[in-house]
């Protein structure tokens, strides 16, 4: 009798936690699908991280780090205004160029820029209300998570937190943030590359590394007491 209510309830057991794995999963899913991960998996940025159009990856990746060089260089203020200015000047020379062959020519092309002003630039209530939508998701979906890791909703993430900002400290110490961002630049234009070349040989490491991860995580859980442990919510 007893054998028969421990099975029944090993069963049960492992029917919930397949329901939960799969909440897990549908979570997930929906996760990767409305948050900025699913720009980076849009094959517009995927066609520019592989350099599937070299031009195209070579002129985002020149201008992107060209950006970031001057800010390191000088304010942003600067930055702004010198291309505000180099953006000014090539305009009104061109405005000048077009009047001078105009009136040499003696014709009456009208203003160069007519087919420009002529468009409507402005946002549609309809996409502006869409985008602060989107982000207000970001903004709720972020004040939850930094409450539950914040009032220690569970230890194990709280101390992962912990050991992140730790560590970043010394991160800190060594890089400011305009070098973070030179070298987050270079390395979202080549890790994918290398990635794709290489991908068999990393997704082994990733899997060794990945399994110490959780081996390491499951004997830390284990040793913490009841109150303490991972709780699944439903």
């Amino acid at each position: 009798m007893a054998d028969t209510q421990s099975s029944q309830i090993s069963s049960s057991q492992g029917l919930a936690d397949g329901q939960n794995s799969a909440k897990d999963s549908k979570f997930t899913d929906s996760f990767l699908s409305s948050s900025p991960v699913s720009l980076i998996q849009s094959p517009q940025v995927k066609e520019l991280v592989y350099w599937r159009d070299p031009k195209k990856s070579g002129v985002v990746f020149g201008v992107s780090m060209l950006m970031l060089l001057s800010l390191a260089a000088f304010s942003v203020i600067s930055v702004i205004s010198y291309i505000l200015l180099a953006l000014l000047c090539v305009t009104i020379s061109f405005r000048i160029y077009k009047s001078v062959v105009q009136a040499v020519q003696k014709s009456n092309d009208g203003h160069p820029f007519k087919s420009f002003m002529d468009k409507d630039v402005s946002v549609p209530p309809e996409t502006f209300r869409k985008h602060v939508d989107t982000c207000l998701t970001y903004v709720n979906r972020a004040l939850k998570q930094m409450s539950r890791l914040f009032l220690v909703e569970d230890l194990v993430d709280s101390l992962k937190l912990a050991v992140a900002m730790w560590l970043l400290t010394y991160v800190g110490a060594v890089f400011n943030g305009i070098t973070l961002l030179i070298l987050a630049d270079i390395l979202i234009f080549t890790m994918p590359l290398v990635y794709e070349k290489n991908k068999t040989q990393i997704d082994h490491y990733v899997d060794i590394a990945r399994t110490q991860i959780n081996t390491t995580m499951a004997k830390l859980q284990e040793k913490l007491p009841a109150s303490m442990k991972r709780v699944k919510t439903e």
